[in-house]
């Protein structure tokens, strides 16, 4: 007779050469494929100037799209890096989101609380209390208010001037259900930068968007917003449209190609690349974790397409503190793409500064 503990590891052995229940395998190779990389790590969060910042916008009731949307560069951007320099993108018109995208953290609701009133100022305040001359202002979709919340982010971007005349203004805005009246409303509230995000290609916005939200009407809101920059000149329009793209939904590299042909016929000056990163079990699952060799193709791919600045890499973000510096200097040097001011992407991802003494010297 057999001892027991012999058996079990006979049984175990048998069970071991069976093939998998077709369930199970599918979820191995989900955890297989949704294991993240070496060049996704990121060290935690933490440190003085981080503390500073996060208590700053406790104290002053602010939300921002760093920690609602779970971003992966929240520690070193919040803690200013090497240069000790913290940048934040703050989010108005509350936390609560009217749509449901499925592949973003933050709340949704149908009846998000109403706009507060002192939010403009607030925001004002918090700026000039950290020290910024470059401001990334978001804002979530209220599809419930009848201007979409653009009056709103209009007052925000004047409270953002009225506090230092010379700061420069980059807005990330929703689509406003395609109506170009409010776009014009924001696009020509004095910011230097209007940011509207297709996301994904064609192919997959209605399985990654919320079901309100259309690739061709999200390329109008550019194409509107770029109209804006050349028939307001100098006065109030704004002088760069961006937008931004995920990698690793399941994309081709033809339909990529096409958003990228798309852009510039819309007017797109500035566009970035970033790695998709579920942020919760209930969101879509990654496709694939797209390496950084692939990310610097797109970057060359985009370039020679004549966009003004391409920001590519894994954990490049819509607004990323580098492409930032990149954008205020190009803004400061009166839109002078060849400024000798260059980029490189490491292998993280991430934007390096080449030159900090021109960055130094347009500041």
């Amino acid at each position: 007779m057999v001892p027991c503990c012999q058996s079990l590891l006979l049984l175990r052995r048998g069970l071991s050469t069976m093939a998998a229940p077709p369930r199970l395998a599918a979820l191995r190779e989900t955890l297989q494929r949704e294991r993240k990389p070496s060049w996704l790590k990121v060290s935690g969060a933490g440190g003085p100037n981080y503390e500073r910042l996060r208590s700053s916008v406790r104290s002053l009731k602010l939300a921002t799209v760093c920690e609602e949307a779970r971003c992966p560069n929240i520690g070193e951007c919040w803690e200013g890096g090497e240069d000790a320099t913290a940048t934040a993108t703050v989010m108005i018109m509350g936390d609560e989101c009217t749509r449901g995208c499925r592949f973003c953290s933050v709340k949704t609701s149908r009846t998000p609380r109403a706009l507060d009133r002192l939010e403009p100022a607030n925001v004002a305040r918090a700026v000039a209390e950290w020290g910024l001359d470059y401001v990334v202002v978001t804002c979530v979709d209220r599809d419930d208010l009848p201007d979409q919340g653009a009056a709103h982010i209009a007052e925000t971007v004047a409270e953002l001037k009225k506090s230092k005349s010379e700061l420069l203004v980059e807005v990330l805005c929703g689509d406003f259900q395609g109506r170009l009246d409010l776009v014009d409303v924001v696009a020509t509230s004095g910011l230097e930068v209007f940011a509207h995000n297709l996301e994904t290609v064609e192919k997959l916005t209605p399985r990654v968007r919320d079901r309100r939200a259309g690739y061709r009407q999200s390329l109008k809101v550019l194409e509107q917003a770029a109209a804006s920059k050349v028939s307001a000149a100098a006065a109030n329009g704004p002088r760069l449209t961006k937008t931004s793209l995920m990698l690793g939904l399941g994309e081709t590299d033809d339909q990529v190609m096409q958003a990228l042909t798309d852009c510039r016929t819309a007017g797109v000056d500035v566009i970035t690349f970033g790695q998709y990163l579920r942020p919760t079990k209930r969101h879509l699952p990654v496709s694939e974790y797209v390496t950084p060799a692939k990310f610097d193709d797109w970057k060359a791919r985009a370039d020679a397409m004549g966009f003004v600045y391409v920001a590519s890499g894994p954990l490049v973000r819509s607004s990323y503190k580098a492409g930032e510096l990149y954008v205020k200097n190009f803004l400061l040097r009166g839109g002078n793409k060849n400024n000798n001011f260059n980029f490189k992407t490491s292998s993280s991802g991430k934007q390096e500064e080449d030159d900090v003494r021109l960055a130094a010297a347009a500041s």
